[in-house]
């Protein structure tokens, strides 16, 4: 009986656990950062590209504000979401305003990495942040082999 409430109240511990670690991943990421990185077309040509981001945490660590800009000679995003941590489930819209394009997060939070995909009626793209202290890379890639934009990695710090 003592071997059971203990395997028992040993699953509560890491439940616990786990779940103040899942916030503990949007929480790391908040502030501003600055970087640069790389945008690859669908015809193959690459572009170096400067970038800042902003994370606001919210909420006790389980909701992010982002905003993520990058200017290319070419190209420009200008990409913002909001989304919310459940148990290492987030959800959540975004938005990208120079394509006027907008839709839905869903994905993973976990340790020091994000990743989600976003969605809308014209558009499929992975979205994945990791953060080492004060470091964090930014990879985005499209799923659609149409899209002009094929990804895009970012090296950012604060």
């Amino acid at each position: 009986m003592q071997r059971i409430r203990f395997v028992l109240a040993l699953f509560v511990l890491i439940g616990i656990v786990g779940s103040a670690s899942a916030n503990e991943t949007f929480k790391q990421m908040a502030g501003r950062w600055r970087g640069s990185g790389t945008v690859n077309y669908s015809d193959g040509t690459r572009e170096r590209v400067q970038c800042r981001a902003a994370y606001d945490v919210l909420k006790n660590g389980t909701h992010l504000q982002l905003n993520i800009r990058c200017a290319s000679p070419s190209y420009n995003i200008d990409l913002v979401g909001s989304a919310q941590e459940t148990n290492g489930r987030v959800t959540g819209t975004w938005s990208e305003a120079s394509r006027n394009v907008a839709g839905q997060l869903s994905g993973t939070a976990e340790g020091n990495r994000v990743q989600v995909t976003a969605t809308s009626p014209i558009l499929t793209a992975t979205l994945a942040l990791v953060t080492h202290g004060s470091r964090q890379s930014v990879s985005i890639r499209s799923e659609n082999p149409q899209s002009g934009l094929q990804s895009a990695t970012l090296t950012l710090s604060r």
